[in-house]
Order: C-alpha cells, then sequence, then structure tokens
C-alpha cells in the first residue's frame, strides 16, 4: 500500500516536504523533515510569506523494527542548499508498507525496513 492511501497522511505531501535528517537508534529510524502540509490536513496552517503552502517540522518514524537495510550515512549524501540558505537530503520519494515491514526511498538510500510500525508527528 502506498503512503498516499493513509489516513494518518491526510494533507500530507511527503513528495514535496524535505528531509532535514535521519538517525538509526537501536530498533527505531527517524527522519526530521519539513512536511508539506496542505488545507485538507488538520495541521494546516496559512503558509508563511514566498510559501508554496504551509511547512512544518515533523518526525517521520519506524519504531520497534527488526531490520534495516540500505539507510545511508548522512555524511555521505548531499545537501541541497536553498535561497534562503537552509539545507536539506531532498525529498521522499517513496514509501511502501508492505505486509512484513516497508519500503523507503529518497537520497537518503532505498530502504527495506523489516517489521515496526509508522508514526508521523508535527512539531512546529
Amino acid at each position: 500500500m502506498e503512503w498516499t492511501e493513509l489516513k494518518l497522511f491526510q494533507g500530507i505531501d511527503l513528495n514535496d516536504s524535505f528531509v532535514l535528517g535521519w538517525r538509526h537508534e537501536g530498533r527505531d529510524v527517524i527522519f526530521d523533515i519539513e512536511a508539506s502540509i496542505w488545507p485538507s490536513s488538520e495541521h494546516y496552517m496559512t503558509p508563511k510569506p514566498n510559501e508554496y503552502t504551509c511547512y512544518r517540522r515533523a518526525t517521520l518514524a519506524f519504531e520497534n523494527i527488526s531490520e534495516c537495510v540500505g539507510l545511508l550515512p548522512m555524511a555521505s549524501v548531499a545537501k541541497s542548499t536553498d535561497a534562503a540558505g537552509e539545507t536539506d537530503f531532498g525529498n521522499i520519494d517513496l514509501l511502501f508498507l508492505l505486509e512484513d515491514g516497508f519500503e523507503v526511498s529518497g537520497d537518503f538510500g532505498n530502504l527495506s525496513i523489516k517489521g515496526g510500525e509508522l508514526l508521523f508527528e508535527i512539531h512546529t
């Protein structure tokens, strides 16, 4: 199942969200993102001047996983810098829920995650 089919992401566009960093801690893989939020989301706020849509800091986490293969070290991935001077690691290109885990891809790697649960949380 593709992420766009999940109620969790109603009004959220992961393909337009920016990956700010990631970490693999024990049985968790956590992405810090600048989430692209649209009016159909309960988290939507009026965009700031010069913003395409509402962007808010968020966490996309895969918790209690049994395995993660393909996650690149941040130091090996090229950063992009926007006009405001902020850096990021591109977008989340793909997120699929599988029977036994998840597939996730972007500039951070092509991940195969076994087991676990998916969490998405807005912070700002």
